[in-house]
């Protein structure tokens, strides 16, 4: 690691622990040159994994567009940012799980939407729409109706259907 003061090469890490999300570690390093301190993030990185997209082609994994695709569906939700990255963290804890050195995007994807679900509905049904690429206003409103709780005799309250 090299120091962000001097850029020498070479520091010592004086101390190591687990940072206040749980899911990453935080270093306290030392540069063996000038002595200037200061501090390193390590987290989980998926390595080695393809994604096959719908159309059949292959593309690396990219942590960075499974964000921005999360991100889109949560704008404007009240989600902290470690929420955020605990579901990020979550959804890849997932993927790597699996074991696979190829998953296809619709994997992908139904572990984006059970981990939604349980963050935020509303970001689940966003994400869900554009996923699922709903036809019509039915598709949409069965998705709704997966959301729905259950009433007292253990059936589902539906989304009455509207004639015009």
């Amino acid at each position: 690691m090299k120091c962000p003061a001097c850029y020498y090469e070479d520091t010592k890490v004086v101390d190591s622990r687990v940072a206040a999300d749980g899911l990453s570690i935080r270093r306290r390093r030392e540069c063996l040159k000038c002595g200037f301190r200061f501090s390193t993030y390590e987290e989980l990185i998926i390595l080695d994994l393809t994604i096959i997209k719908r159309d059949g082609r292959k593309e690396p994994y990219s942590r960075e567009k499974l964000v921005r695709g999360i991100m889109r569906s949560l704008e404007k939700r009240p989600v902290t940012d470690e929420k955020f990255k605990k579901l990020i963290n979550s959804i890849e804890r997932d993927l790597q799980v699996l074991r696979k050195a190829e998953i296809t995007t619709n994997e992908v994807g139904q572990i984006i939407l059970k981990h939604l679900k349980k963050v935020d509905q509303i970001a689940y049904i966003r994400f869900a729409s554009v996923y699922r690429a709903f036809q019509d206003v039915e598709a949409f409103r069965e998705e709704l109706n997966k959301l729905l709780p259950k009433t007292k005799g253990g059936k589902k309250k539906r989304l009455p259907v509207r004639k015009n």
